[in-house]
């Protein structure tokens, strides 16, 4: 750091002149000299000198330091762009710098520990994965650059000497100060407003020589505050929670063609605004910090395996770009159903999720969260795969044991009928229950008709209904479990028993049971363990049922769960064309609309909303019209006898009131969809049986025309914030910390 006393900073102009005019120089030695003979002087009054030293000390008093900010560049088809670090970044670099500045091996973590700067060598090194060394810098002077007028930093040292020429303008009112950068490019400082860059230009006349002129001028500037340039503020230290992102086909991994950590970072970004927005009571009382994200890439390391040359020998030269993009990300399809690569292919995954955790883990020491796992398109069904062959420890074969035991009776010790109505949002009725002596037994024995005659209305009745089937589609389903596992049980030798869930001898077995094991089909690969389990798996626009179904798996049983994996959720755009159902799968005898994500700032979207209004009138509409076209046709037709037309009219009208009352009812009804929402659907344990399909809301120009945006439907999860709004509420969920307000 330099000296910012002016009479030091003058004193070192004077005797050195690296690089300035010698219009600089001139003027800076006559005030020095000055200076100098000024208190030399014996003439001088004392007042005079007083009044000197005064003037002296205001002019002093107008500069001002100005303050660093430190930028990286970032190399993108062969174009720099300089990007600054966030202010909390920055404000560690810069202490790092002051204490430590000599320092050959100081390495400061920054961007929440995913990055190192060696601070000697200006550089900056990612900590996860692979990417290019970024150039860093401390800026204080900027100029506008050529093309996209974005501000680019000069270098540090030119940058101090740009300081230094400043602070004897300002301290000395003296402006239109020239210096020459070490490109010989002219800086113009005419005053604090206006500094201008000129860039020579050469100009080659008729006779073949060429001279320099001053080309057009751009805009310098003093410090970050006067450039427009987005600086965030930071990330929370703490990290809750940590979850690895695997991607799909391809290189690209969105619409704009950028990698899997562009996308993330972007998923990143949105999480913490999300966290600001919705769990802003938490972040005020210090409970929570953030979630990490770190991508996980396998395309390159099956790529860098030669079958990328192979490939290209047996591709036919025409229609080139079309050839090596069906080679690059559509081919990754076929790689994963192939026995040689999809071995490569879980091996890469498995191995960098467990190197990445071993890695945190090792920078953070004392994290004590959990890991989740997420996936997108093809890379959810990877994840599938590899948890549906995960072993489950003693501990858990025990629990699921325990839970499949007390599953049929669902909370039969802890649930009594009052609670059982408290859950249904049916509390006003237990008097109604008490009054008849109903404990749970006998509710789960009830019929319709015992329901209206205790006077149960219909709502309510259709509620306590649809509880009571499903509790004993629970029953049956462990049933027939237990049935299978003795049966499976009796039949197998030890070595079968003891094979695991992708094994040759349960898919055989599988194949005589109503619920074929999920494994059935799956390549045959040696699936890797993870060394941890995870909480919650996320998958994005996911083909995992219609991989199952093709591999034949019709049904999943719906006591089945992931053997380290309790938590499972399927989110997917309505328009997605590679997204497909999974409750389906398990209950195929009900059709029920997937759960709908509320947007992120509450309610539904709009134009849905006005959809459903203009359905809801168009069908009011369409049933009185109807009705009033009925009335007027039967009165033209009605035969004209008055005894014959008074008996008719009453018959018609009580038969009309009957029909239209109907049709009235109907609109007026909540749709199935709705009914199903509001009353609990058991869909199995495969995500501790809540509710496993999200579908997010449509844009208001993608409801125009769902062929046109379904490629966009499918890479719209990495900045959508209602899918990152879920993924956060349900991690933290976990930790037993809710939003600010629930979302409806």
């Amino acid at each position: 750091m330099r000296d910012c006393n002016p009479s030091t900073q003058l004193s070192r102009i004077k005797g050195t002149g690296r690089g300035r005019s010698t219009h600089l120089h001139s003027n800076a030695g006559s005030v020095m000299s000055a200076v100098e003979q000024q208190p030399a002087d014996a003439s001088l009054s004392s007042n005079s000198s007083s009044s000197f030293e005064v003037i002296e000390a205001d002019a002093a008093n107008k500069y001002e330091a100005v303050v660093p900010h430190w930028f990286y560049c970032k190399v993108t088809d062969s174009r720099e762009r300089w990007i600054p670090f966030s202010t909390q970044d920055s404000e560690k670099l810069e202490a790092a710098q002051k204490m430590r500045k000599d320092d050959e091996e100081l390495v400061v973590p920054i961007s929440g520990g995913r990055y190192d700067v060696h601070l000697k060598q200006r550089q900056c090194y990612a900590v996860y994965w692979e990417e290019e060394v970024s150039e860093v810098r401390r800026c204080t002077w900027f100029y506008k650059g050529e093309k996209d007028n974005k501000y680019v930093p000069y270098l540090e040292s030119f940058s101090e000497e740009l300081e230094e020429a400043y602070m004897i303008a300002v301290t000395l009112d003296e402006w239109k100060k020239k210096l020459e950068s070490p490109n010989r490019e002219i800086i113009i400082l005419h005053n604090p407003k206006l500094m201008v860059h000129y860039h020579p230009v050469t100009v080659s006349d008729d006779w073949g020589s060429s001279s320099a002129e001053q080309g057009r001028p751009r805009t310098v500037k003093r410090g970050v505050e006067n450039i427009s340039v987005d600086i965030h503020s930071g990330e929370p230290e703490q990290i809750d929670h940590l979850v690895f992102v695997v991607h799909g086909i391809g290189p690209a991994c969105d619409i704009r063609f950028r990698s899997i950590i562009q996308c993330v970072n972007d998923f990143r970004a949105v999480s913490l605004s999300m966290l600001q927005a919705h769990f802003k009571k938490a972040q005020e009382q210090q409970q929570i910090g953030r979630v990490e994200f770190l991508p996980v890439n396998w395309h390159s390391r099956l790529h860098s395996t030669g079958v990328d040359v192979d490939l290209e020998r047996i591709t036919l030269p025409s229609i080139n770009r079309l050839r090596h993009f069906i080679n690059d990300t559509i081919l990754d399809v076929f790689f994963y159903n192939s026995a040689t690569y999809c071995q490569t292919i879980v091996d890469t995954v498995a191995s960098e999720m467990n190197r990445l955790y071993l890695l945190f883990l090792q920078r953070n020491p004392d994290y004590k969260g959990r890991v989740s796992i997420a996936g997108h398109s093809l890379g959810s069904l990877i994840l599938f795969d590899l948890l549906t062959n995960q072993k489950a420890s003693s501990e858990d074969e025990d629990g699921k044991e325990k839970e499949s035991q007390t599953g049929a009776r669902h909370g039969a010790d802890a649930s009594s009928v009052k609670e059982i109505l408290e859950k249904l949002k049916l509390s006003e009725y237990s008097t109604v229950f008490e009054k008849e002596r109903m404990d749970r037994q006998a509710l789960l024995l009830c019929t319709e008709q015992n329901l209206k005659d205790m006077g149960i209305p219909l709502g309510p009745r259709m509620k306590i209904l649809h509880y009571i089937s499903s509790e004993r589609e629970t029953q049956d389903s462990n049933h027939w479990a237990q049935i299978i596992a003795g049966n499976s049980g009796e039949g197998r030798t030890e070595s079968e028993s003891s094979a695991g869930p992708g094994s040759a001898g349960s898919r055989s077995s599988g194949r005589n049971c109503p619920y074929p094991d999920v494994s059935l089909g799956q390549v045959s690969a040696n699936y890797p363990q993870l060394i941890y389990k995870p909480a919650i798996f996320f998958a994005f626009g996911s083909p995992i049922g219609m991989f199952l179904t093709v591999r034949g798996v019709k049904r999943i049983d719906p006591s089945y769960s992931l053997p380290t994996c309790k938590g499972f959720f399927n989110i997917f755009h309505p328009f997605d064309p590679v997204a497909y159902r999974i409750e389906p799968m398990i209950v195929p005898d009900m059709e029920f609309e997937p759960m709908l994500l509320p947007h992120h700032k509450g309610r539904k979207r709009m134009h849905l909303e006005l959809k459903e209004g203009l359905t809801r009138m168009s069908m009011d509409l369409k049933n009185n019209l109807l009705g009033s076209l009925r009335v007027a046709w039967q009165s033209f037709t009605r035969a004209p006898l008055p005894a014959v037309e008074a008996a008719s009219t009453e018959s018609e009208t009580e038969s009309q009131n009957c029909s239209d009352g109907q049709t009235e009812v109907k609109p007026n009804e909540p749709p199935a969809a709705a009914k199903e929402e509001a009353s609990p659907i058991n869909v199995g344990m495969l995500n501790g049986g809540h509710r496993i399909d999200y579908v997010l809301q449509e844009k208001p120009i993608e409801s125009f025309n769902e062929y046109l945006f379904a490629l966009q439907g499918h890479l719209c999860y990495w900045e959508s914030e209602d899918t990152v709004l879920l993924v956060l509420k349900e991690i933290y969920q976990t930790q037993g910390i809710m939003l600010d307000q629930p979302l409806q």
